[in-house]
C-alpha cells in the first residue's frame, strides 16, 4: 500500500540518505511519477524481476533538508474520500500537492483541476 512506499521515503529522508528501495507495485509507480512531477522526489527506477521485483528512489534534499517536510494521508482504507475537481483546495497555501486518483490515473491536484477531473484524494504532501 502507498502508506508504506510514503513512510520510507520520509524516514529514508529524515537520516539523509541519498536513495531507498521499496517492493514494486502499479500503484506505488505512478505515485512515485506524480511525486516527481510535483519535485517532491529527484526521480526512480524499476528494477529486479518478476517475483523480486522493486524501485529505487533517488531523493530530493532542497537547501540541506529533505524536500518532503510533512504527509496526511486522507483517504484510508476504511474510509474513501472522493472530491469533484471544483472542491480541490490549495495545500499548505499552495506549498503542498493532494494526490488524487481519477479515472485518468494517479496525478496532483493541479493537473486533476487542469483536465477538469475529480476522484479519490489519497494523500496530502508538503
Amino acid at each position: 500500500m502507498y502508506t508504506n512506499l510514503l513512510t520510507h521515503i520520509k524516514n529514508a529522508q529524515g537520516v539523509k540518505k541519498e536513495t531507498v528501495k521499496t517492493p514494486y507495485s502499479v500503484m506505488d509507480e505512478r505515485i512515485l511519477d506524480a511525486l516527481v512531477k510535483s519535485k517532491f522526489i529527484a526521480g526512480f527506477e524499476k528494477k529486479g524481476r518478476n517475483p523480486k521485483r522493486y524501485l529505487e528512489i533517488n531523493l530530493l534534499y532542497k537547501n540541506d533538508s529533505p524536500a518532503i517536510t510533512g504527509i496526511k494521508f486522507v483517504s484510508l482504507p476504511s474510509r474513501h474520500i472522493y472530491k469533484k475537481y471544483s472542491q480541490l483546495k490549495p495545500i499548505k497555501q499552495g506549498y503542498g500537492v493532494s494526490i488524487i486518483s481519477t479515472p485518468k490515473g494517479i496525478m496532483s491536484d493541479a493537473q486533476a483541476k487542469k483536465e477538469k477531473v475529480g476522484g479519490e484524494v489519497l494523500f496530502n504532501i508538503w
